[in-house]
């Protein structure tokens, strides 16, 4: 019993670290001057570093625990990494921002501590109820950290519109769980996916649960028509969580609508498919086509994340191994190119996000030429150019739809992808081709910030130009759904 409690405790070890790091940080932020306090951004990363070496730990691990809870298999453990991954960059990133904008730098780095443990319990969950703590542990601390620049009025309406949405979207996910429930008597994944194939459950119900639950996970992953949220609170957050916002929760809630689409309800995938078809092709085509016209950087970024979320939902409709391994690779690359282009935004915008107008950009390929290089090769991955790992997800996620017959899907994708490209482009057309404004002043690049954009880069390069290495990755991980 003792050895089974310890490897049950083993496969929730890396929750546990952050958890603990996460206290930690609150009560050396209690007791330090604070002229110290900037030591909790070195903690936190201290406690990602950990966390990771424990996850590795976990790689070849297949079975669940806690009563079938918690599933640890590759699928899972990809993701725990992909979010380890987007916090410790977000914690970066953050650092020199923090000090600018004179924030709670323990308050701030112990709640991306939490939010990372929510993602964490959504992508290793195999039952519902799990899902859902997971959900709100990652919500909670999101609504904290929008609003945490507290006299600003525009991150306290971020945080506002995001915790009274968000609460209303968890009351639609609540009452799916329910008749999920009551048509199965169970809330476990497996059990309630084997209840619908054995034909004991209502599937007028399971069509119903299926619904509201699409209803709560899009709007964490902001998909049309769950869509109107997210450029008010991108606009009004802290750029280093709009970053993270645009990142990871995205990331953890496709990893959630995978695994309960895939595993709880397969055998409803000729009602469901409709829905996410239809919601993949109205978020590319909405995403981009607003984009098109935003003059405010951090609102355009919040477009095109809308239609990158349509791009990681075609992968989802497919069903098949290729398409969950394009979700796989996608959400990491996109994660990497967002991050990377918020960052600069962060250190272009100065003291209280005073310029983030696209105009506010202008020249800045003359007065600092490797800050707009990175910017650039952020946005031709955002905008899918060959050679970029932004290319390499959308070819993985269009060949994954063209071998499941979803031509018409493609063709909007290609279509919408091809659109992107104008807005894009346009941001570097002013980098490069306009005159700086009068009183334009360099920007300072703190070493931590220059170390996000430099990994950032890397990574966008590395996975367009040699891919084999993190598809072969998302391929393994996909095999956790035969």
């Amino acid at each position: 019993m003792q050895g089974s409690l310890a490897l049950e405790i083993q496969q929730v070890f890396p929750e546990i670290i952050l958890s603990v790091f996460g206290i930690a940080i609150i009560l050396l932020d209690t007791f330090l001057p604070k002229s110290e306090r900037h030591i909790a951004t070195a903690v936190a990363l201290i406690g990602v570093v950990v966390t990771a070496v424990f996850t590795l730990a976990l790689v070849g691990e297949d079975g669940t625990s806690f009563s079938g809870m918690i599933v640890v298999d590759n699928f899972s453990i990809f993701f725990r990494f992909t979010f380890l991954i987007i916090g410790g960059l977000t914690i970066l990133a953050s650092s020199n921002y923090l000090r600018r904008e004179n924030l709670a730098v323990g308050e701030y780095q112990a709640l991306v501590l939490f939010a990372i443990v929510g993602m964490n319990l959504m992508a290793a969950s195999n039952e519902l109820i799990m899902i859902f703590l997971g959900l709100e542990t990652l919500s909670i601390s999101s609504y904290i950290l929008l609003g945490i620049k507290r006299s600003d009025p525009k991150s306290n309406e971020s945080a506002l519109k995001y915790f009274l949405l968000g609460s209303f979207s968890s009351a639609f996910m609540l009452y799916g769980i329910a008749l999920a429930y009551g048509a199965t008597r169970t809330t476990n994944l497996e059990l309630i996916g084997r209840e619908i194939l054995a034909g004991s459950a209502s599937m007028t119900l399971i069509y119903a649960a299926v619904g509201l639950l699409f209803v709560g996970f899009g709007f964490k992953v902001a998909v049309v028509p769950f869509h109107i949220w997210t450029p008010d609170v991108y606009e009004g957050a802290p750029t280093p969580i709009t970053a993270f916002m645009s990142a990871g929760p995205k990331a953890a809630g496709f990893a959630v609508l995978v695994r309960v689409l895939l595993v709880a309800f397969p055998a409803a995938y000729g009602k469901w498919l409709g829905l996410v078809w239809l919601s993949a092709a109205l978020t590319m085509i909405v995403g981009n086509s607003v984009a098109l016209v935003q003059s405010n950087i951090k609102r355009m970024l919040a477009y095109s994340s809308i239609a990158h979320a349509g791009y990681i939902l075609v992968a989802v409709a497919t069903r098949n191994q290729e398409g969950v391994a394009a979700v796989l690779f996608y959400t990491l690359a996109y994660a990497l190119m967002n991050i990377g282009a918020f960052t600069v935004v962060a250190l272009v915008s100065r003291k209280g996000d005073q310029k983030v107008h696209i105009d506010d950009f202008a020249g800045l390929g003359f007065k600092q030429p490797g800050l707009a290089a990175a910017l650039s090769v952020f946005l031709l991955s955002l905008a899918g150019i060959p050679l970029t790992a932004g290319f390499a997800g959308k070819f993985f996620i269009f060949r994954a739809a063209l071998e499941s017959q979803f031509i018409w899907l493609t063709i909007i994708g290609v279509i919408n992808s091809a659109i992107s490209v104008y807005y894009y482009l346009r941001i570097i057309v002013v980098m490069y081709m306009q005159e700086p404004a009068d009183d334009w002043s360099p920007v300072v690049i703190s070493p931590s910030a220059a170390s996000v954009i430099a990994l950032s880069v890397l990574g966008v390069l590395q996975f367009g130009i040699f891919p084999d290495l993190l598809i072969n990755l998302a391929r393994i991980s996909a095999t956790s759904f035969r």
